[in-house]
């Protein structure tokens, strides 16, 4: 065989082998989108995962903030469990999270801002107004969201369908204003505030899950780690030190303290790897509708609830939320 004709031949087989190559990507990517576990895809695990520790979590921090009335240092304890839980388990290789780097810092510095701005209004929120009020005004948030989706993160515009599903979230939580029976002026400032650190929390954090990659346990790792710098500063002026001297470390105190930790770093896993999935609104929408379990929830073991008149409201918002559709991409 003349050099010519080998060379041809190999040139052959390097097509066969991209081509086989080829064939095994499409092969993986398909393997990859058709995955499931009990008929469920990847997204439904991960929204049903999201669900779960989003649907517990609110009621686990109401109860360990009502015997542990020190919120700021419950967020301390949060903070530092989740990122050395990360640390451990990357050390004994279970998970995979990277060093502190410097460039991505930067870029992380205002995901810590949101992050911190909003789980700190939420712990005032349960500490001054009942679980419905807070879960009715988080319904207003994809009205919002929506838009910012179409502005900064090149989504289209809802649909109509999308539109009125919206509306009428908006104008169940109005429902629920009037006729909340523990209506109280300094939780809605509260609310307010969150209301602002949470929209730009969760555009801002989108735009990181799309622009700047790394693994999901390393924004776990970066978003508990960072914070809790800030946060340990900040605690000598919460004023909580007579409270923590007197708290009394009963097993009604540190189960549900533990279980505000252990469920912290579930959340924050699960809703990294959520907005990962889904579009900003989205995610909102997906919050709003698995807080259906916490309010059965509350209702069964917790006497601090809204009326009956103020739970159909809320249903009416997570009724609405069911028809939202993602809008996608816009086409460049």
């Amino acid at each position: 065989m003349s050099d010519k004709e080998r060379g041809i031949e190999e040139e052959k087989a390097k097509l066969l082998e991209g081509r086989k190559d080829v064939e095994a990507g499409k092969h993986l990517m398909t393997s990859a989108k058709s995955l499931s576990l009990g008929g469920f895809g990847l997204t439904s695990i991960v929204i049903l995962y999201y669900a779960i520790c989003s649907s517990t979590m609110l009621v686990i921090n109401k109860v360990a903030i009502y015997h542990f009335p020190c919120p700021i240092s419950l967020l301390c304890l949060q903070l530092f469990f989740s990122a050395f839980a990360v640390t451990l388990g990357h050390y004994v290789g279970v998970v995979s999270a990277e060093a502190i780097d410097f460039d991505k810092l930067k870029k992380f510095v205002w995901v810590v801002v949101g992050f911190l701005g909003t789980i700190f209004a939420n712990i005032k929120v349960l500490q001054h107004a009942n679980v419905e009020t807070f879960i009715t005004f988080r319904s207003t948030t994809p009205l919002i969201l929506s838009i910012c989706d179409y502005i900064y993160l090149g989504r289209a515009l809802p649909t109509m369908r999308s539109w009125l599903s919206l509306v009428v979230l908006l104008s169940g939580s109005f429902g629920y204003v009037l006729v909340d029976s523990d209506f109280k002026i300094d939780a809605y400032y509260w609310l307010l505030l969150w209301y602002a650190f949470f929209t730009f929390d969760t555009v801002y954090v989108k735009h990181m899950c799309e622009t700047v990659k790394m693994t999901n346990w390393s924004r776990v790792y970066y978003t508990n780690a960072i914070a809790l710098g800030p946060l340990l500063l900040a605690l000598p002026l919460a004023g909580e030190q007579d409270r923590l001297s007197s708290v009394v470390w009963t097993s009604n105190v540190w189960v549900p303290v533990l279980l505000s930790c252990l469920m912290g770093i579930c959340m924050s896993h699960s809703a990294y790897l959520l907005r990962d999935t889904v579009s900003a609104t989205l995610f909102t929408i997906v919050g709003i509708l698995c807080k259906i379990i916490t309010v059965v929830i509350n209702v069964l073991i917790w006497d601090k609830h809204a009326t009956p008149a103020g739970i159909g409201f809320l249903l009416v918002c997570v009724f609405a939320g069911t028809f939202y559709e993602q809008a996608p991409k816009r086409a460049l």
